[in-house]
């Protein structure tokens, strides 16, 4: 037996409800984003034009970034050697593209992994009342040695591969996440909401993963920018001094090493890697910025 719908005395049924409009789309929403805030689109664009280049480096018409060939060292670019070649007669072209790859991994490598051991550090001592002055104490002395001293210094016990020096970077930079969720959590454990848990009886797991963890994830990635570019600076600096990667493997540390004996007869050895280096730090820095207007509520105000 099938339901009708009742007819009013007058016998005209009532008009239908006009459906509601829907909203926009998301790439419509992710657009508007982009246009209010340039800096994520410009700085997001150029990182990302950075991984693909790295991804795809063997497509873009290079030749192996190891081989050596001293009948055509030093050379000068040109239409055969776009960026030249260096002192044992390998393409700079390849290892400055192959070189994408050394450094995007260390820079996010280490953003992510200092992220999640600083969070998980900054979340206990800045919840555990007893626990504050102690942990933070020793980020405190862990945060008077300079990072990229404490890098080099680890990396001097061990052997030069790009795993050991994303740890070594990776300790260096803890310090700087934990200190910042801590000062966040010291924050939000004041709030109402939380008191309100707590007088509930709610645990302490679950006053943290419900109500403080997604409060931290704002500033906590605005800080993993900064950390993914500063680790990409001393990952250059510590293939610079020989402290970092192999010097078999195409880093744009690595390449800029090797062409400072010769800066002033062929600076384009230097000049090409410094520039990428320059590039992705640039855009990852950016990319930081605009994250850090979009997501602080005071400043998106303004805007």
């Amino acid at each position: 037996m099938t339901l009708q719908h009742p007819i009013p005395a007058n016998g005209i049924a009532a008009p239908a409800a006009p459906a509601k409009p829907a909203g926009p789309g998301k790439l419509v929403r992710f657009g508007r984003y982009l246009r209010r805030h340039p800096s994520v689109a410009i700085g997001g664009g150029l990182l990302v034009l950075m991984a693909l280049i790295g991804l795809f480096a063997p497509l873009l018409g290079t030749v192996d970034p190891t081989a050596i060939s001293p009948s055509r060292r030093t050379r000068v670019p040109s239409e055969l050697y776009w960026f030249g070649t260096d002192m044992l007669g390998r393409d700079i072209y390849s290892r400055v593209i192959y070189g994408a790859r050394v450094s995007l991994l260390v820079g996010f490598s280490v953003a992510i992994l200092a992220s999640v051991a600083g969070l998980a550090i900054g979340l206990f001592a800045g919840f555990m009342r007893w626990a504050d002055s102690i942990v933070m104490r020793i980020i405190d002395g862990w945060m008077s040695i300079p990072p990229i001293l404490l890098a080099i210094a680890l990396m001097a016990l061990t052997r030069g591969s790009i795993g050991n020096v994303i740890l070594a970077i990776t300790i260096a930079e803890i310090p700087r996440v934990a200190r910042l969720v801590r000062g966040v959590v010291l924050s939000l454990r004041e709030q109402p909401y939380v008191e309100a848990a707590v007088a509930n009886g709610a645990r302490a797991p679950r006053i943290i993963i419900k109500h403080i963890l997604p409060n931290t994830f704002a500033p906590m990635s605005v800080q993993a920018t900064y950390i993914c570019a500063s680790a990409m600076i001393v990952e250059a600096i510590l293939s610079f001094i020989g402290a970092g990667v192999p010097p078999s493997t195409p880093s744009w540390g690595n390449i800029m090493a090797e062409g400072r004996a010769l800066w002033q007869v062929r600076p384009h050895i230097i000049l090409f890697p410094a520039v990428f280096l320059s590039i992705t730090v640039l855009a990852v820095n950016m990319l930081g910025d605009g994250l850090r207007d979009s997501l602080d509520p005071r400043i998106a105000k303004r805007l």
